[in-house]
């Protein structure tokens, strides 16, 4: 773990025990928008190169430390350098059906289905997936201790802020493309006079609450 102006930043060592194991296409896991009351979850699987040299490595943290600037610019990045990228999402209706962990553990699995080269082994920002059958670790923290999961976060972070300002384009008034449907002042007060949109997770206050009044 590298301290960076006294902000933690991900290292390589989890990817390295595994290449040391003999695995090659190791995919860093995580997802977007667990805690947001409007719009899909939306998760990312990352398969980097064993040695990586490009100047933008030290920019690398978890999505929630980096400015909307930063983050798109290594979103293209690390698109440009990775051996495989894939996003998988389940919509607020699934969320509402099957909970939150079970529609992020979803989203997770389909954007692991997407990678190609298939993956040998996966690094997952605190969950496991019970129903993909490969050796995985599940990391607290991932995002900020492992590098491939760190990548995923960015990549999860900005496809899922892109589709919320398209969906604010469809669904308008409600101020999506600002705070990405998370619980802003601005977000509670559109609720509270416009009502829930489709894609409001209806099992989530307080969008329930307004729902049952």
């Amino acid at each position: 773990m590298r301290l960076i102006n006294n902000l933690q930043t991900p290292s390589f060592a989890e990817e390295k025990i595994l290449e040391a194991q003999g695995y090659q296409h190791i995919a860093g896991i995580d997802e977007a928008g667990r805690g947001a009351l409007a719009g899909p979850v939306v998760a990312a699987a990352v398969i980097l190169p064993c040695r990586i040299d490009a100047p933008w490595l030290i920019q690398v943290k978890d999505s929630k430390q980096l400015s909307p600037v930063v983050r798109e610019h290594l979103f293209h990045n690390i698109h440009e350098i990775a051996v495989s990228v894939g996003i998988g999402m389940a919509t607020n209706e699934v969320i509402d059906s099957q909970g939150i962990v079970e529609a992020t553990r979803l989203a997770m699995k389909l954007a692991v289905d997407q990678l190609s080269p298939p993956p040998q082994s996966l690094l997952i920002d605190y969950m496991l997936l019970p129903d993909v059958p490969l050796p995985q670790k599940g990391i607290t923290n991932g995002d900020s201790l492992c590098f491939s999961i760190a990548c995923a976060s960015i990549m999860a972070k900005v496809s899922r802020d892109q589709l919320m300002i398209e969906l604010d384009r469809i669904y308008p008034g409600y101020g999506l493309a600002q705070h990405k449907g998370y619980g802003t002042k601005k977000h509670f007060t559109c609720l509270y006079q416009l009502g829930p949109s489709p894609i409001h997770r209806q099992s989530f206050k307080p969008v329930k609450d307004i729902i049952e009044k």
